[in-house]
C-alpha cells in the first residue's frame, strides 16, 4: 500500500474511532424545562445514533494523546504497568501518593466508618466511563488515588452501550486493585443508552454485571455487588410492566437472585415504589443535588417581603466553627452583608438550597416499599438511600445535537449548603453521590479535566473545578464520621461564571433555560484556623471584608463586566492567605453563552 494511501486510511479510523466515542448521556430534566417526550426521545436515542450524525467534530474535541493500538483495537484492557502519580498539586492539601505498588494480592484498606448499627457511610462518585476512550490504565490510576485523597470511597461507573466501555470498566477495576486503597466501584447502567426493549437486552446487562462480581473492588451492600442506574423507569425487557421486566429479567434471574443489591436511579413518583417489590433494594435521588423545581417563574412567584426577610435568616453563612467563636452580632454581620449582595429573587429563593424535602419524599417512598418487603435471612427490610450532591449544573447544547440547553440554580454556595443539610440528616442517608467526578457536559465536574469531551470544549475547557475537591474531602469525612474535621490550615476557595447573566452574545445556542434566576456575583468560602479578616476584592475600588470566626464560612460580593477576583485572609496585620487568579475577568460581550464555573483557591504554606 502506498504511504499516502496508508495515511489516509489511518486518518479514516481515527475520525470514525474519535466520533464513536463521544460521550453521550442524558440528563432527565424536570417537566418544566423540557417538553417529556422530547427529552426522553434524545436522552434515549441519542448514544446509538450519534455515530450516524454527519455534524462536523471541531479538531481540539479529539484526543491528541490516543494511542494509535487504541485506535486499532479496543477489545482487550489496556495493561500499562503503573509508574508515577500525575495529578494537579493544587487540588488537595493531603500528599498523594508518588507511586503505587502492583500488588494483586495485598490486604485492602480498612472499611469507611460505620455509624453505631454498623451501617457504612459512603461517598462515591459519578464517573462517566463514555468520557474515557482515550484512558489508560495510568489514568484510572490517577483519577482513584485522586479520589480516594479526597474523601471519595469509589465510584459510580456510568456505563454506556458503547462497545469499548466494558474494556475501560476492566482497566477501572484493575486499576483500583493495584493502587491497594480499598477503592470500590459498581455499575451505574445508562438507560438512556442501553437497550432494554427485550429479553436479550436483559441478559446483556446481567453479563455486564457478572463480569465483576466477584472483584474485590466491587462495592458490597449487604454481602451483595451493588449495582445502580440512570434511569430505567420505562424498561420492561418485553414483559408486561417495568417492574416484571426488572423483577424477572434482572434482579430475580437466576443469574442474579440474591447477588446484586440494586439500587436504580428511576425517574418515578416515589409513591410509587411499593410497585416494586422484589427489584429495589433502594433508590438513588439523582435530582435531589440541586433544587429542580426552581426556574424562572417559580422563581418570580417566591418574590415577597415575607419571603425577603426569611431569606435573610436561612443563609446558612457560617458552619463547623466552635459555639465559643460565634456571637449574634458576628454572625447577624456576615449573614446581613452577604445578604446586600443578593437580588429580591435569590433570597427568595435561600430556603431552597440545600434543602432536603425531596430526600423525605424518597425515604417516604422507601418506607412504603419497606414495609411490603419480607426481611431476607433475618436481616432489616429497610431501603438503602442514596442522596446527590453537586456543585453545579450548566449545558449548552442546541437542537442540532442533544437540545440540552438549560441550567439549575447552583449560587449561594450551593455545594457546601448541600453538604451540611445532608451532615444534618446523615442518618437518614445511607450513601452520598457526587455529581459527578467528570460529567463535562453538564458542568458538575469535580475532577481533574482530561479524556475525551462530548463536544463541551466551549464551556469546559479553561474552567477546572479541582479546586472543589478540597471542599469534597471537609464534608464527607464529616458526613462519614459525624464530626466536622479540624482546620488545619487557612484557605479561601472562590468561583464565578465567567459572564454577566444579562450578556448577549453572537451564539447560535441561546441563552440557556432559566438564566434569570442567577445572580452576578464571586462566592468564597473560608477555612480559617482562628477569627480572621477577610477581604474579596473584584477592582481596585470594589471590595468587601468580612470579619470570620473559625470554622467555614460562606461569603459573597457583586461582580461586573471588567472585574477580577481577589481574596485575602489576614489575622494580627499579616496576610496568611491570598488567592488572585490573573486568568479570570468577568466579560460584558463574550463570543459564546457560558454559565460554567471558573473555581479557583489557595491555602496557607
Amino acid at each position: 500500500m502506498k504511504p499516502t494511501s496508508l495515511f489516509i486510511c489511518l486518518l479514516t479510523i481515527y475520525s470514525v474511532a474519535s466520533a464513536a466515542v463521544i460521550p453521550l448521556r442524558g440528563v432527565y430534566a424536570p417537566k418544566n424545562i423540557l417538553g417529556r417526550s422530547e427529552a426522553r426521545a434524545y436522552e434515549r436515542a441519542h448514544a446509538r445514533s450519534f455515530a450516524k450524525r454527519q455534524d462536523p467534530i471541531p479538531s481540539d474535541s479529539i484526543p491528541s494523546t490516543v494511542p494509535a493500538s487504541q485506535l486499532s483495537s479496543t477489545s482487550s484492557p489496556v495493561t500499562v504497568s503503573p509508574t508515577s502519580l500525575v495529578s494537579d498539586p493544587a487540588s488537595s492539601s493531603s500528599p498523594i501518593p508518588t507511586s503505587v505498588a502492583a500488588s494483586a494480592t495485598a490486604p485492602p484498606s480498612p472499611e469507611p466508618p460505620a455509624d453505631p448499627d454498623g451501617s457504612p457511610k459512603l461517598v462515591v462518585a459519578h464517573h462517566m466511563v463514555g468520557n474515557t476512550f482515550p484512558y489508560t490504565l495510568q489514568d484510572w490510576i490517577d483519577d482513584i488515588t485522586l479520589a480516594h485523597a479526597s474523601g471519595i470511597d469509589g465510584f459510580a461507573l456510568n456505563m454506556g452501550s458503547d462497545p469499548w466501555q466494558p474494556n475501560q470498566v476492566a482497566n477501572a477495576y484493575q486499576a483500583a486493585q493495584q493502587t491497594n486503597l480499598g477503592f470500590k466501584l459498581f455499575l451505574s447502567l445508562d438507560m438512556s443508552s442501553l437497550p432494554c426493549a427485550t429479553p436479550n437486552d436483559a441478559q446483556n446487562l446481567r453479563n455486564l454485571v457478572t463480569a465483576h462480581i466477584s472483584h474485590p473492588n466491587q462495592l458490597q451492600y449487604d454481602s451483595r455487588a451493588f449495582v445502580s442506574t440512570f434511569g430505567g423507569e420505562s424498561c420492561n425487557f418485553g414483559q408486561g410492566s417495568t417492574a416484571d421486566g426488572w423483577k424477572t429479567q434482572f434482579t430475580q434471574s437466576p443469574d442474579l437472585q440474591g447477588k446484586i443489591f440494586f439500587v436504580p436511579s428511576f425517574f418515578v413518583d416515589p409513591t410509587t415504589f411499593s410497585n416494586f417489590v422484589d427489584v429495589m433494594d433502594g433508590d438513588f435521588n439523582w435530582n435531589s443535588g440541586w433544587p429542580t423545581q426552581v426556574t424562572t417563574s417559580f422563581a418570580q412567584s417566591q418574590v415577597s417581603a415575607q419571603n425577603e426577610q426569611a431569606g435573610k435568616s436561612l443563609l446558612g453563612l457560617v458552619d463547623g466553627a466552635p459555639l465559643s467563636a460565634l456571637s449574634s452580632t458576628l454572625e447577624n454581620n456576615i449573614q446581613n452583608t452577604v445578604a446586600s449582595v443578593l437580588s429580591n429573587m435569590q433570597l427568595a429563593l435561600t430556603k431552597f438550597i440545600g434543602s432536603t424535602d425531596t430526600d423525605d419524599q424518597y425515604i417516604s417512598g422507601l418506607t412504603a416499599l419497606s414495609g411490603k418487603v419480607q426481611a431476607r435471612d433475618g436481616q432489616s427490610s429497610k431501603k438503602l438511600y442514596m442522596g446527590a450532591v453537586s456543585p453545579w449544573f450548566f449545558t449548552h447544547y442546541g437542537p442540532d445535537s442533544f437540545n440540552k440547553n438549560f441550567v439549575f440554580l447552583a449560587d449561594q454556595h450551593l455545594y457546601a449548603k448541600r453538604w451540611e443539610s445532608i451532615i444534618d440528616s446523615r442518618a437518614q442517608f445511607d450513601i452520598v453521590e457526587i455529581i459527578s467526578w467528570n460529567d463535562y457536559g453538564e458542568s458538575h465536574y469535580v475532577g481533574p479535566i482530561k479524556g475525551a469531551q462530548p463536544n463541551s470544549q466551549a464551556w469546559t475547557n479553561g474552567m477546572n473545578h479541582s479546586a472543589w475537591l478540597d471542599l469534597t474531602r471537609y464534608y464527607a469525612t464529616a458526613y462519614k464520621t459525624g464530626q466536622f474535621p479540624a482546620i488545619e490550615k487557612d484557605q479561601i476557595f472562590m468561583w464565578s461564571r465567567p459572564h454577566s447573566t444579562s450578556a448577549q452574545a453572537p451564539d447560535p445556542v441561546p441563552q440557556p433555560t432559566n438564566f434569570q434566576i442567577l445572580e452576578d456575583a464571586v462566592w468564597a468560602v473560608v477555612m480559617a484556623t482562628e477569627p480572621s479578616t477577610v477581604v474579596l476584592s473584584v477592582s481596585p475600588t470594589s471590595s468587601m471584608t468580612f470579619q470570620v470566626p473559625a470554622g467555614v464560612s460562606k461569603l459573597a460580593i457583586p461582580i461586573t463586566p471588567g472585574d477580577t477576583m481577589k481574596g485575602v485572609i489576614q489575622r494580627n496585620g499579616q496576610t496568611i492567605v491570598e488567592l488572585n487568579p490573573t486568568e479570570f475577568t468577568f466579560q460584558g460581550s463574550p463570543s459564546t453563552y457560558n454559565f460554567n464555573a471558573f473555581v479557583a483557591s489557595a491555602i496557607a504554606q
